[in-house]
């Protein structure tokens, strides 16, 4: 047994993240230890847009990746032929970005002579629990909530997932985002609304909580997020003036009611014993902290990344490579960018 540890510990992959607007690179040993972790963010270069513009995140992505891998290889202390495997993110994005991180690790593996393995960007988001958290093992379910997804999942093995609510509009993050540009905080959204909320009072506004009467798991955000944009209208239109951080605590504790409704519900009908989240929305720190205390009422173990671990990463996708690696995933050079991949289908490999 130990010298099969051993052995596993020196499964090397380099993993490459591309799919929005961070370019990341990474060294994964073993499936759960970091060697490197290397983040290049284009948020100042987006933040003048309100958003994230795919095609100056693209120009950003091809400038900077090269610099980029080569960093987490040489914080690593390793060279590309001591690389095992390539992992990559290939769906879901934006199909630019996407396709700037397949290229490349496509070119790396041609050059190298190395296995290529495409990993689903949401799986690698689940994946990032197992970095700090090496006790933990499926089964368990998972809240993905980031600023394109927001899914409940039930992750039954590595690389097996089924999927029971997901978002009928908007996503949890997206939401945030909107409101945050309403209200005047700017982007991004989520970490000015966490910040600027805990100067607030959440129970100064009513919002609405929705439920998708057809599917108990599902979510919908748009209902909320235009109760906040009727309010503040109507506040306008009464000559009122707008306490930005009641509003935002009273948004956010809306999201986080709903979030954490719904995913105690799916922890209880399955006989669940662990919960994790992941993604960009898990740090924020009202869930965090809503979900430590309906956790401990249901007597189920939590589970989530450091805060750099929920935003896109590379090292959650050399996780995720890792274990795809183990069960004989290899894709073949024309593996292309599937910016509307759903998590569970898989492009089939070599």
């Amino acid at each position: 047994m130990w010298e099969k540890m051993e052995e596993e510990k020196e499964i090397l992959i380099l993993a490459i993240e591309s799919s929005c607007d961070e370019t990341a690179a990474a060294v994964v040993r073993g499936g759960r230890e970091v060697l490197s972790n290397i983040i290049y963010s284009q948020i100042e270069l987006h933040t003048i847009y309100g958003g994230v513009v795919p095609e100056i995140a693209s120009r950003k992505h091809i400038e900077k990746i090269n610099q980029v891998v080569q960093t987490a290889l040489d914080q690593a202390g390793k060279k590309l032929e001591d690389i095992t495997a390539v992992a990559v993110t290939y769906g879901p994005g934006l199909v630019g970005p996407l396709l700037i991180g397949v290229s490349f690790a496509k070119a790396l593996c041609f050059a190298g002579g190395l296995p290529l393995i495409g990993v689903h960007h949401i799986e690698g988001h689940i994946s990032a629990n197992y970095i700090e958290h090496r006790e933990l093992e499926p089964p368990f379910a998972c809240l993905v909530a980031s600023g394109g997804h927001s899914h409940l999942v039930l992750v039954k093995d590595y690389g097996e997932y089924e999927v029971i609510g997901r978002t009928r509009d908007d996503a949890a993050g997206e939401a945030f985002d909107k409101v945050a540009r309403a209200i005047g905080l700017g982007y991004p959204g989520g970490p000015k609304i966490d910040k600027i909320s805990r100067e607030g009072n959440p129970e100064a506004v009513n919002f609405p909580r929705a439920k998708v009467v057809e599917s108990a798991y599902d979510f919908s955000f748009s209902g909320l997020k235009s109760a906040v944009l009727n309010y503040l209208n109507g506040c306008r239109m009464k000559g009122e003036e707008v306490n930005q951080a009641d509003v935002a605590a009273s948004f956010q504790k809306a999201v986080v009611d709903v979030l954490v409704e719904h995913s105690m519900a799916a922890v209880r009908e399955y006989g669940f014993t662990k919960f994790a989240i992941a993604g960009g929305v898990a740090s924020n720190s009202s869930l965090r902290e809503a979900f430590v205390r309906a956790c401990k009422e249901e007597n189920i173990t939590f589970y989530h990344p450091s805060p750099v671990f929920c935003t896109d990463n590379a090292a959650m996708i050399g996780v995720a490579g890792y274990y795809e690696y183990q069960k004989g995933v290899r894709h073949d050079f024309d593996l292309n960018a599937v910016p509307n991949l759903k998590l569970g289908e898989r492009v089939r490999g070599i």
